[in-house]
């Protein structure tokens, strides 16, 4: 037997979820009673995170640090902690502000002053300028302007600042003809005044501040378990904060208001990227103006960014490794902000360079089911649905792909502010949108203490006992944390490869790498989105590209204008080696520097494995050349599919997407051997079939995920396989369950299991209809008595529509819980001739009676038990 499904068969799977546990500095008792609730969950770990303390790194904090870590050794917890004061990361618990100024947040700015000429005795005001705001000029560059569109017509002359200014005047000749005078400053202003004190990720002292404020005092403290019960740190949502809007997702170069990130030796790290000329091209950096514009765009991007990942992520991971533990984090990314400025830190890729596993979140309803194109209107605006559907978790699962140090480990943070109308239905369907991209850890968002209701970014999932769903909550930890363990130390199975666009965005015109992605996936061709960087180091051999474990057949380049020249040259290379290599739409037809480049795009285009396809035409192009690994009969672009490879196990798993609709097609699987169906909440295995490319009846609910394990011909013998009943296929005979009357009781979570009874229904209805219990948030039990003078062999129980949990009793024995659709039950070995007791219990989350700030983003679903109930079985008339 495998050594990974012995492990998951036997309930040895290793914990992969780590919730954030919020502390305000609450009694000792609460603390341990919150521990222990999170131990009766499923859960092994948490990360400890300041919501805010009172006293974050003083006596009362190390008191309430000290009773976590006791709980936490003795129950054989592992402990993380937020490594700040509160989100994001940067604030190091308010000392960056006693910092020296050159450790501080600083800006490039610009100012400028419209002239006409001739005027050869010009002058022009500066002290006004800095008096403002105590900006510092460094640069001053006059700009010719075109007479008709008044943009730089590309004339520049750069102005002495020494030798022409003269108490706080400028005097300058002004030439014939309309001009911009530009004063480059440096200024503490223009950022967003909430980060004001925050560090600045480019400088290393800066970040040092971080590290000796946080990092030190936590090692001081607990030196002896640092690698043991102290796993590590996590940084949430640092970044540069450069835009006065505090979540400016379209904070791209070329905005004259934007102030740009800077340190003292900037401009030298800028012309050598750049070349000599830059001191006349910086008003380019917020000013279109000619030919020059995007090249030297892509030199800020690229040394700013390069910048981050040294004295940011890469310090505080070397800090972090040399003393045994690990450090995690994510970013900002929403709507593509992932390769830009603002809340961004400029590439995705190198922002994470230096951490230990790959992360994202996902919260305050940026995926919606059924919101996968059309945007959804939440706290940040519009939402880039595709982006977020098709492309986040695409680039941190990636990462966790081809990057060594991650070793194959990518978490998210989720469920966090989708408000109280989230329960376990939607917390099930965003796990499995994680799992089948390849995430493999999990740190949900939160366990919070406060006295309930707590408003603070709901739903909790303890709350003080209020929470009536959480009783089920373990049910989905075992789930996820066994298909963590299953998708973990192994292969991931990929097509393609698709180049991440950042380079491309900050060059010219340009494809979001989401676009391609979108396509392939919707059309169950696997991928994984990389970078430049690693590209320039990776290798083609036998014509597929190679990136760690990762074995591509063929990379996709989105549509760029321009791309730096060395990938230019390097894509040359794989190709002439025999990679296919598609472009989309178009091939480039410049190079992002200021450089010749017309030889190098000649020879790229000249590659006889380099194609050109419309986006429409990629999915179907592929096809056509044999690349792919899974096949359905028909156009299911709902299905989301994931492979992943272990010593004689193939594991595929198979989503289905759509927010309502059932899923119903064939697939053909690849390879030899014995196929199982894994069910992930029984832990059970149940054959399916065999065959070489074995061909899949499949049927799935809404939010309905399978989980097929391929093993090799006669190694089944030792596996403890079911061969139980295939639930009913549509179709199968089927009478609805039509009691006279059901009864009904209610108990809230802090009765349940005490209910007092409501009152009968002669037919199912929303209960939270508003002539019903529009409030009510809590357990409804429905009761009914059915009469059978017939029925034999196996036997289904379908309630059809249920909002949201379910358990059911059959003649008083408990038949399971379901989460979410399909809510069907085997009953057969519970029913009996003659009459037969139902007791159905639906839960509900608490948006009812909490209707919570957070929850106003969604329409709102009903509550118990809609049906149609039905029996389901051969025998059924």
């Amino acid at each position: 037997m495998n050594v990974k499904l012995q492990e998951l068969l036997t309930g040895e799977e290793r914990n992969y979820i780590l919730p954030f546990l919020w502390q305000r500095g609450e009694d000792e008792a609460v603390i341990r009673e919150e521990l222990t609730r999170i131990r009766e969950a499923g859960i092994r770990a948490v990360c400890v995170e300041s919501r805010p303390h009172p006293d974050m790194l003083g006596p009362q904090w190390w008191r309430d640090m000290d009773i976590i870590m006791d709980e936490a050794r003795q129950h054989g917890m592992q402990i993380w902690v937020f490594d700040d004061d509160h989100f994001p990361t940067g604030h190091a618990a308010g000392k960056v502000k006693e910092a020296p100024l050159e450790h501080q947040r600083q800006f490039l700015s610009e100012r400028h002053i419209d002239a006409i000429g001739p005027d050869p005795e010009g002058s022009f005001l500066l002290r006004p300028w800095s008096v403002l705001d105590g900006s510092r000029p460094v640069r001053a560059v006059a700009a010719r302007r075109d007479p008709v569109t008044g943009q730089p017509d590309g004339e520049f002359i750069s102005i002495d600042l020494n030798s022409s200014v003269q108490d706080g005047v400028l005097y300058w000749p002004v030439p014939e003809g309309y001009w911009t005078i530009y004063l480059i400053v440096v200024t503490r202003e223009g950022g967003d005044e909430r980060r004001k004190d925050y560090l600045n990720p480019i400088v290393p002292e800066s970040t040092q501040i971080l590290i000796d404020t946080v990092y030190e005092a936590y090692y001081a403290h607990y030196k002896d378990d640092f690698g043991v019960t102290f796993a590590g740190f996590f940084s949430d949502e640092p970044g540069f904060y450069n835009s006065k809007a505090a979540y400016d997702f379209a904070s791209g170069l070329g905005n004259p208001s934007m102030a740009l990130p800077w340190r003292n030796d900037l401009l030298e790290l800028l012309e050598e990227e750049y070349g000599p000329n830059l001191h006349l091209h910086l008003p380019l950096l917020w000013h279109e103006g000619g030919p020059n514009t995007s090249a030297i765009r892509y030199a800020y991007m690229n040394v700013i960014s390069k910048l981050y990942a040294e004295h940011f992520s890469g310090r505080i991971g070397n800090w972090c490794r040399e003393r045994g533990v690990e450090y995690i984090g994510h970013l900002l990314e929403d709507n593509n902000v992932h390769a830009r400025l603002g809340c961004g830190a400029g590439h995705f890729y190198r922002a994470l360079e230096g951490q230990d596993m790959s992360g994202l979140d996902v919260v305050l309803w940026q995926i919606v089911p059924g919101f996968d194109e059309i945007s959804f209107s939440w706290m940040g605006g519009n939402t880039d649905s595709v982006f977020f559907h098709y492309g986040m978790t695409k680039l941190a699962t990636s990462l966790g792909h081809i990057d060594p140090r991650k070793r194959g480990r990518t978490f998210c943070e989720i469920f966090g502010a989708y408000g109280w109308a989230e329960g376990l239905k939607l917390m099930k369907w965003l796990t499995d949108h994680m799992l089948v991209r390849g995430v493999n850890h999990f740190v949900p968002h939160a366990f919070s203490q406060k006295e309930f209701p707590d408003w603070d970014c709901p739903p909790h999932f303890y709350a003080r006992g209020r929470n009536p769903q959480f009783r089920y909550y373990n049910l989905l930890n075992s789930y996820t944390n066994r298909l963590c363990h299953l998708f973990s130390d192994g292969q991931h199975v990929a097509t393609a490869a698709v180049l991440y666009h950042a380079e491309a965005e900050w060059s010219g015109e340009y494809m979001l790498f989401q676009e391609p992605v979108k396509q392939l996936m919707q059309n169950q061709i696997d991928c994984d989105v990389v970078p430049a960087d690693v590209l320039l180091t990776s290798a083609a051999p036998d014509g597929e590209l190679t990136i760690h474990k990762e074995q591509y057949r063929c990379l996709i380049i989105p549509y760029a204008e321009a791309l730096p020249i060395e990938l230019v040259v390097k894509l040359t290379e794989l190709a002439a080696s025999g990679l296919p290599i598609v472009f989309i739409d178009a091939l480039p037809t410049r190079v992002s520097q200021s450089v010749p480049y017309s030889q190098e795009i000649e020879q790229l285009a000249a590659q006889s494995n380099i194609s050109v396809v419309p986006l429409v035409k990629l999915a179907d192009t592929l096809r056509e050349w044999g690349m792919f690994e899974l096949a359905t009969t028909d156009w299911q672009p709902y299905l989301r599919t994931y492979q992943y490879r272990h010593d004689q196990l193939e594991t595929v798993m198979l989503f289905n997407e759509h927010p309502t609709g059932v899923l119903e097609t064939s697939i053909s699987l690849p390879g030899e051997g014995v196929w199982m169906r894994y069910d992930a909440f029984g832990n059970t295995l149940d054959l399916v079939g065999e065959g070489d490319n074995f061909v899949l009846d499949l049927r799935l609910s809404a939010y309905e995920s399978a989980i097929l394990l391929r093993i090799p011909a006669g190694n089944e013998a030792s596996l403890p396989i079911r061969n139980g009943k295939a639930r009913p296929a549509s179709g199968a005979a089927s009478r609805l369950v039509e009691p006279t009357e059901w009864q009904v009781s209610l108990a809230t979570a802090d009765k349940y299991p005490t209910f007092e009874h409501w009152g009968a229904l002669t037919s199912l209805r929303n209960m939270s209809a508003r002539d019903l219990l529009p409030r009510f948030s809590g357990t409804i039990k429905y009761e009914c008595q059915i009469q059978d003078e017939a029925m034999s062999g196996p036997l289904w129980l379908d309630l059809g529509k249920v909002y949201e949990t379910a358990e059911v009793w059959v003649n008083g024995q408990k038949a399971g819980v379901k989460l979410c659709a399909p809510y069907v039950w085997d009953i057969s070995e519970y029913w009996k001739l003659g009459t037969n007791v139902l007791t159905i219990e639906v839960t509900n989350t608490l948006v009812k009676d909490q209707q919570d700030w957070f929850s106003k983003f969604v329409q709102q679903e009903p509550s118990g038990l809609l049906g149609p109930v039905k029996l389901i079985g051969p025998s059924v008339k």
